[in-house]
């Protein structure tokens, strides 16, 4: 009989959920908007919902656990929420037990950007590897690790949080309260911003006639078109990001890393741009690592959660 875990994607925006299978396909996707001013209870109660849907589309006995994807700080040794920003009242909140006691389920929780590592470690871009550095850009940056094989996880389960290194002594100020965070010039939300303050320097982009719509997307394919400022914030953009990876490929030793969330549906125009600071910048030892997109697209977290629940229970020595 086939085995099934369900996979939980906790977002301020959306809570999603999947019935994925043993070998990482997704047999059934809910989504809904995340009531995340509503406080826990609330929220919990999207989540046991989507279950239940997601549970009654196949043999019930079937569904070994749930695995829930979810922002940090959490503390994924004792399976607490230490303080999610974008969702009102999960402040030292007991997720895990919360969670199992509800749905009568095992539970397993882990930060967003290692669960997506472990969804394209097992499923996608990482299959077969032993060492590669999952990086999300999107409104922040996030990430995680697989190094020699195992799960990156460090004290409380907290490692991966690769958007928080500094990479301009005493620079902008990031959402964290600390300043030249790779996050705070390189993420989605950033290039946004950067993109709005060129333009407002420069008459001559068809960009200055789009207003306050103005995303991500805007610029991409006014780059696309040709534009000159749009193709310069691009490339900026790229290089900013090789200059995040040649560090954290400096450190991991990686042999891939891997790049998803929202930004990376532009990977194709970001990549050259990006490998090539590789190239330049990397120490020799270090300048053949591929930069690669992830395969599961927006799908690696919950993918990653779901596969909570089909490997090894953690150890104490793991935690």
């Amino acid at each position: 009989m086939s085995r099934f875990a369900i996979g939980i994607d906790l977002g301020g925006t959306q809570v999603r959920a999947a019935l994925v299978d043993e070998h990482g396909k997704i047999h059934q996707r809910l989504e809904e908007r995340t009531d995340a001013e509503a406080g826990p209870d609330r929220v919990l109660g999207q989540i046991g919902g989507l279950t239940e849907r997601l549970r009654s589309a196949c043999d019930s006995s079937a569904v070994v656990g749930l695995g829930v994807s979810a922002p940090g700080p959490l503390d994924t040794e004792l399976g607490i929420a230490l303080d999610i920003p974008t969702l009102r009242g999960f402040s030292n909140y007991p997720l895990r037990e919360e969670l199992q006691t509800r749905l009568r389920l095992p539970v397993s929780l882990e930060n967003d950007g290692i669960a997506a590592a472990i969804g394209e470690w097992q499923f996608g871009a990482g299959l077969g590897l032993r060492n590669l550095v999952y990086v999300t850009v999107s409104t922040g940056i996030g990430g995680g690790v697989i190094a020699d094989g195992r799960i990156l996880r460090g004290r409380k389960g907290m490692a991966g949080h690769v958007g928080h290194m500094s990479i301009v002594p005493d620079g902008l100020v990031c959402s964290c309260g600390g300043k030249g965070c790779f996050e705070a010039y390189a993420s989605g939300t950033a290039f946004t911003k950067r993109a709005r303050a060129r333009i407002a320097e420069c008459e001559e982009t068809s960009l200055a006639h789009i207003g306050d719509v103005l995303d991500s997307r805007s610029v991409f394919a006014a780059a696309e078109s040709g534009d000159r400022l749009a193709n310069d914030l691009v490339d900026e953009e790229a290089d900013i990001l090789g200059r995040g990876f040649t560090s954290l490929i400096h450190i991991f030793s990686p042999e891939i890393v891997i790049m998803g969330g929202g930004l990376s549906q532009q990977f194709d125009r970001l990549q050259a741009g990006i490998q090539a600071h590789v190239e330049r910048c990397a120490m020799p030892a270090f300048r053949d690592v591929g930069v690669v997109s992830a395969a599961l697209g927006q799908n690696s977290g919950l993918v990653g959660a779901a596969a909570l629940a089909f490997l090894p229970r953690r150890s104490a020595a793991e935690s």
